[in-house]
């Protein structure tokens, strides 16, 4: 599985092509896909995106739900039904639609964001806006992340 890390700001051409940073580019290698799959976000003014593996992994998830509850349908609608492949061309560039970067503001400029096993891309000065709000939330409520071992160690 690919590991995004670091922020990236490129800028968007008057096509709306942009270049994935080559760190993405390479985690990405070897997929089915060769380019990226990016839809909006359901709680932030940016884009969720990821390697094709990613989704097939988020669609396992979805069909091991209740595929009769509002929930799998939901989350089918706001994942699935906007996401887009965007195909990389030969220079590693992707052509982001209109209609998907404007609800994130994205008309100049990109930021990449690693998140782990996915990216974000923002409008750069929006995602600097949020970072440092998120700095703060973490630093005034504190930031534990537990592994996978703590998590399952019953609590006393």
């Amino acid at each position: 599985m690919p590991l995004f890390l670091s922020t990236y700001i490129n800028k968007l051409d008057r096509k709306g092509r942009v270049s994935v940073p080559a760190p993405f580019r390479a985690a990405l290698a070897g997929q089915p896909f060769n380019g990226i799959v990016a839809y909006p976000s359901h709680r932030l003014p940016a884009l969720e995106a990821c390697g094709i593996d990613r989704m097939d992994q988020l669609a396992a998830a979805l069909d091991s739900t209740d595929k009769f509850a509002s929930a799998h349908d939901d989350v089918a609608t706001v994942v699935f039904a906007d996401a887009r492949q965007l195909p990389f061309d030969s220079e590693g560039r992707v052509t982001l639609p209109p209609d998907l970067a404007a609800p994130a503001g994205i008309i100049e400029g990109c930021a990449f964001v690693g998140c782990g096993k996915s990216f974000q891309i923002w409008e750069p000065e929006a995602f600097r806006s949020y970072q440092e709000e998120a700095r703060n939330r973490a630093s005034r409520d504190g930031f534990v992340l537990r592994s996978d071992a703590a998590a399952r160690q019953p609590r006393e």
